[in-house]
């Protein structure tokens, strides 16, 4: 019995112990639930796994020829795993001081002492994912990998490299605006950048990440990533040489005339490409003319006489007028219609004139009459032979933000006055962009055919073309082939006898219209002070190829026509292409000398290759500069005269147009070193002309077929 009883007692007694500890365990958990749930779950997260997304590298757009105008390069986020166990304190501690010497030098944003105070701060805390830098460019991580510590390696030295991109537009302004942009998070979609954003952007990848010490994630490379596919080419239509030529020319026009803003657009008559466009506006903050805006695709505006071109041909086509017809405008120079004053730009004192002269002349008392009477008793008629031109319809193009045109219909009466027939008969109380007048002169010059304007040529894979973008036809005929002869005839006897006679000194004809429209100015009416001055028209006039407009708004330095203002620099831009396009020198197929001459005056050449260069074309030339060491050639009627170029030792010169071995030879006389990127002459330069040559500064040079 005494025996049963001690076993009992000891099983009572291991059971009250075991169901202490029990208890004691259940008391344990919940104070560790109750004061430390937080801290523990805290730590917990620390060692999670998630899945990232790794972004795609986006797609080039490209130029006709294969030149990069947007493109990604890498850049890195730099972060060093400073507390690794394979870093020894001591090894740490040698090597520190230099690292951090080395890190202010390269990044030069803060210095040695507060480099080594976060080393060492984040050394101390354990930081297993220190972020260094957040956007250091390739060259800087080939430095950095010859650092102390971190030239060890990734494991051993703790450098952990992110790559990233960014964009950059190798040619910086030119047709910067309509490359465009795109800002995912802000909901921006701009230019070509923006239309082909789901092309360009490409399919990311996925990277699976461990979350470590400071709530930081670092990468785990396994087998669970996911490669991104990169983003696909845009091949543009842009023609980069005669892209930096119409900019060019338009920005030299722009400050010559103080203006405000001002677009050139270059197109090809058959298939409708755009091959430059330049958009510059004054832009305050930064002193100069800046790509800001897409004026030519997006601003409609009042285009004043270039739309006498449709009014005429809304008169031919209804058989109102024959161009030998005439009209007595008086010797005033202006018209009365209920009360208000229509007054010519340019005064025609003949009295009587015929329908070619008035044209020609830009008449607005000429046009405004001929279509009044012809239309006053059905000005439906006339606004209908608009709409049939295509006039009254956007373009549709990809690019995002075409301006609407407007043209007023008469079953409007809110907006349809007696003065708006007349008024819009010479391009007022209506608008529409640049680009939607170039594209109905470009059916002209297209026989009647409108064709829609592209700004892309393909879609790539690398290689292998995705999508290819065929020409797309507006309107099969905007008018009868008699009607578009006679206004072909029109618009060259614009350039031979009327408003544009600048353009008849061209080695080619040349046919379009000149436009000068006041601007209105809100509830104050047109101000007489402030004008949009265009030319718009193609070439050559016997085999139309290329088609273009420019227009300049608010000169201010005392030329406000536009045969004056955007007339030179549509000269230039077709001097350029027809200089350098040998297809389209119908005109003159027994001159292929004159051809070759055209294409080298006004390049800077050194005195020795001048001479040897046109005894070498059997040019006749004068040299009028003997003993100069650079100099250009003028084209006379006697021949090429050679000038000299005097370039001064303390300023650097403008060398676009100069071989590369000349403005190698130039510079490097100045002391300054030469980096050349490209073939053929020099297009653009990274140090302008007229800054002072530092001797041992580098300065990159890019290089064109130009």
């Amino acid at each position: 019995m005494d025996e049963k009883k001690d076993i009992l007692w000891r099983v009572y007694l291991l059971y009250v112990v075991m169901l202490i500890f029990g208890l004691a365990i259940v008391f344990r958990i919940g104070w560790i639930q109750l004061t430390k749930g937080e801290q523990l779950r805290a730590q917990a997260q620390k060692q999670e796994l998630k899945f990232f997304s790794v972004q795609a590298l986006r797609g080039n757009v490209l130029s006709d020829d294969g030149a990069l105008l947007a493109t990604s390069v890498p850049v890195f986020e730099v972060r060093l795993d400073i507390a690794s166990t394979l870093i020894d304190q001591p090894f740490f501690d040698s090597k520190v001081d230099s690292l951090a010497f080395l890190l202010s030098e390269l990044f030069k944003d803060n210095s040695k002492a507060a480099y080594l105070h976060d080393l060492k701060t984040a050394r101390k805390q354990g930081n297993r994912y220190f972020l260094l830098h957040s956007r250091a460019t390739f060259s800087q991580v080939k430095k950095l990998r010859s650092f102390p510590i971190l030239k060890r390696g990734k494991y051993r030295g703790g450098l952990i490299l992110i790559p990233h991109d960014k964009r950059e537009k190798p040619f910086r302004e030119l047709a910067s605006r309509t490359i465009g942009y795109e800002n995912e998070s802000e909901d921006l979609f701009v230019g070509i950048e923006g239309a082909y954003h789901q092309e360009l952007k490409g399919i990311d990848g996925k990277q699976l990440k461990r979350r470590i010490n400071n709530g930081d994630w670092k990468p785990m490379f396994d087998d669970n990533e996911v490669e991104p596919q990169n983003g696909k080419d845009v091949v543009t239509t842009i023609d980069i040489n005669i892209q930096d030529v119409a900019e060019d020319a338009l920005r030299r026009n722009l400050i010559e005339n103080n203006a405000e803003e001002g677009c050139a657009v270059l197109m090809e008559v058959a298939t409708g490409k755009i091959k430059a466009i330049a958009n510059l506006s004054w832009d305050k903050a930064s002193g100069a003319y800046r790509e800001k805006y897409n004026y030519a695709l997006a601003e409609s505006v009042e285009p004043g006489s270039t739309f006498k071109l449709a009014s005429m041909m809304a008169l031919l086509e209804d058989a109102k007028v024959k161009l030998s017809d005439t009209i007595d405008i008086g010797r005033s120079g202006y018209t009365v219609y209920f009360n208000r004053t229509m007054r010519d730009v340019y005064p025609i004192r003949n009295g009587r004139i015929t329908v070619r002269e008035a044209f020609e002349k830009s008449s607005n008392v000429a046009i405004s009459r001929l279509v009044y009477e012809a239309y006053k008793e059905n000005p439906e008629k006339f606004v209908e032979r608009l709409y049939g031109m295509s006039l009254n319809n956007p373009l549709g193009m990809d690019i995002a933000g075409e301006g609407k045109p407007y043209i007023k219909h008469p079953r409007d009466k809110k907006y349809w006055y007696g003065t708006t027939l007349p008024w819009m008969s010479i391009g007022y109380e209506l608008s529409m962009t640049p680009l939607q007048i170039l594209t109905f002169y470009n059916a002209v010059a297209n026989d009647g055919k409108m064709v829609k304007p592209i700004f892309v040529e393909e879609i790539r894979q690398g290689v292998n073309v995705v999508k290819h973008f065929e020409t797309t036809v507006i309107n099969k005929s905007i008018a009868s082939r008699s009607t578009i002869d006679s206004v072909k005839s029109l618009m060259e006897g614009v350039v031979q006898n009327g408003t544009a006679r600048y353009l008849k000194s061209s080695s080619f004809t040349i046919a379009g219209k000149t436009g000068t429209a006041q601007i209105a100015s809100g509830k104050t009416g047109y101000n007489k002070t402030n004008y949009t001055a265009s030319f718009v028209g193609y070439f050559p006039a016997s085999n139309p190829k290329y088609s273009c407009i420019v227009v300049v708004s608010n000169p201010s330095s005392g030329k406000i026509y536009g045969g004056a203002v955007s007339a030179p620099v549509f000269k230039e831009i077709a001097d350029k292409i027809y200089a350098t396009r040998l297809n389209i020198h119908d005109e003159t197929k027994d001159k292929p000398v004159e051809t070759s001459v055209l294409a080298i005056t006004g390049v800077p050449l050194f005195h020795e290759d001048a001479a040897s260069l046109y005894e070498a074309l059997e040019v006749p030339f004068q040299n009028t500069s003997k003993g100069a060491v650079w100099l250009n050639a003028k084209a006379d009627s006697l021949g090429l005269a050679l000038r000299s170029i005097n370039y001064r030792e303390n300023l650097i010169p403008n060398l676009r147009g100069m071989n590369a071995r000349d403005a190698v030879f130039l510079l490097e006389n100045m002391g300054m070193k030469v980096q050349l990127s490209g073939h053929g002459q020099v297009a653009w330069q990274s140090i302008n002309a007229g800054n002072t040559p530092v001797k041992g500064q580098m300065i990159e040079l890019k290089l064109l077929n130009l």
